[in-house]
């Protein structure tokens, strides 16, 4: 039958029914570059944002719409004034933070973030960001509301923080600082990629835009980059007057003023329409598939992550080599009661970090030592991972940066997997007794 989307297909089906038509219950993979217009005017509406549907799969693609359509259900995202989900999916979880903070800012803007954040994402606003004219404040502690509110300008567009930083585990205080922003006219884009939606749903406790890194435990099998951004449409952008990139005519997309024109949800809209049209980082359809596989399974296997976790940390805390353990799990944690209270107790990361004795010598021998684990750049498969972050995931960043960001010469990094726990001890015994 003829689709909305401008061409002959059979409905998607995004909930796990059957296709009527074939009894399928998988979504097809849209393996296609552009969509046949019905006619000149059914084209000039879809360029005019009057008619919603496909035109090209940098902008979209229906197998991305049905992953779009779960992560928004999950993440408890918006619907936009167009009927699209309030979630874009891109290239990669570096693709959703750049897209997602280019929506909101511009040369000559400033934005104030955590420093506990993954490497990649820290030398994106440390060092990219201002050479595009963005200027990006880091506050010491995260964790004082105080020193959130003494960095906001008159030009702040956004905080950003990590829900669960990797590889320091504190727990962002998403309640306090997204008070502090919205007192003043500013949201807060968090990304929620340890935690996933099954444990933490940012949006519920005062964030305005989450993002995620697919490629980690969304999809969960290693296998496929991808990333999103998740608009939960209640941020005001014209009531502050900071935004007039969203309240003013865009002339790159005939004079449209997003805000308040599209109404809530023009956030995940403008992204999409024109900075993910003008930037390009749109995420394979097959990619696309293999993550809506991996959302399949989401529980089960957070499940398993996280009671593997837990027995990890347990056994590193009989060994002595360890001076110190990452883990917002362990009630000895200053993160603990907050993690406790965002995730409802079901668990608390399957990615933590932990000091060995003898710097960073025993640290990469450790890691070079194991054979269960995979040595990877990559967190959140059903393998278990280890790396050294000092010298690889975090290495471009100097030793104050490093430490601001909980990295030390001896840390290693586990992101524990689902194998069984008895062999995963037995692996990280091998390294113990490397170091011996």
């Amino acid at each position: 039958m003829s689709s909305e989307w401008g061409f002959e297909t059979r409905q998607i089906h995004v909930g796990g029914e059957p296709d009527p038509t074939t009894g399928a219950r998988a979504v097809p993979i849209y393996q296609t570059t552009s969509y046949q217009f019905r006619n000149s005017e059914h084209a000039s509406n879809l360029f005019a944002l009057a008619e919603i549907g496909n035109i090209y799969t940098r902008i979209m693609n229906p197998t991305q719409l049905a992953l779009e359509q779960r992560i928004n259900s999950l993440e408890g995202g918006c619907t936009t004034a167009v009927g699209l989900p309030g979630t874009l999916v891109v290239g990669s979880g570096q693709a959703a933070a750049t897209i997602g903070i280019l929506t909101l800012a511009q040369a000559g803007d400033h934005i104030v973030a955590s420093p506990s954040l993954y490497g990649g994402t820290y030398n994106l606003l440390h060092y990219t960001f201002p050479k595009m004219g963005i200027e990006v404040t880091f506050v010491d502690d995260p964790h004082d509301l105080e020193q959130w509110r003494s960095a906001i300008r008159p030009n702040t567009k956004l905080f950003f923080g990590e829900v669960l930083a990797n590889p320091k585990n504190d727990v962002f205080d998403i309640e306090g600082v997204s008070a502090v922003g919205h007192e003043n006219g500013i949201p807060l884009m968090v990304d929620n990629t340890v935690p996933t939606p099954y444990l933490i749903r940012p949006l519920e406790w005062g964030a305005d835009i989450v993002v995620h890194s697919l490629t980690k435990f969304a999809g969960g099998h290693g296998t496929s980059i991808g990333g999103s951004i998740t608009d939960g449409g209640t941020f005001d952008y014209a009531a502050s007057g900071r935004f007039p990139n969203f309240t003013e005519p865009d002339p790159s997309y005939h004079g449209l003023a997003y805000f308040p024109a599209l109404g809530h949800g023009a956030y995940i809209i403008k992204a999409r329409v024109q900075i993910l049209r003008d930037l390009g980082s749109a995420i394979a359809p097959f990619n696309s598939f293999l993550i809506l596989q991996g959302l399949e399974t989401l529980s089960l296997r957070m499940e398993r992550h996280f009671a593997n976790a837990a027995k990890v940390v347990e056994y590193l805390q009989t060994r002595s080599e360890v001076v110190s353990i990452n883990w917002a799990g362990l009630p000895s944690s200053p993160w603990h009661e907050r993690a406790t209270k965002y995730g409802a107790g079901k668990g608390y990361g399957s990615v933590l970090a932990f000091e060995i004795a003898g710097g960073k010598p025993a640290g990469q021998k450790f890691a070079d030592s194991l054979v269960l684990h995979s040595h990877v750049a990559n967190i959140g498969d059903v393998r278990s991972l280890v790396i050294h972050p000092a010298s690889t995931t975090h290495s471009q960043l100097s030793d104050d940066e490093q430490i601001s960001s909980g990295v030390t010469p001896g840390l290693v990094r586990l992101s524990v997997g689902l194998e069984s726990i008895e062999d995963i001890i037995a692996d990280l015994e091998a390294g113990f007794a490397a170091i011996a």
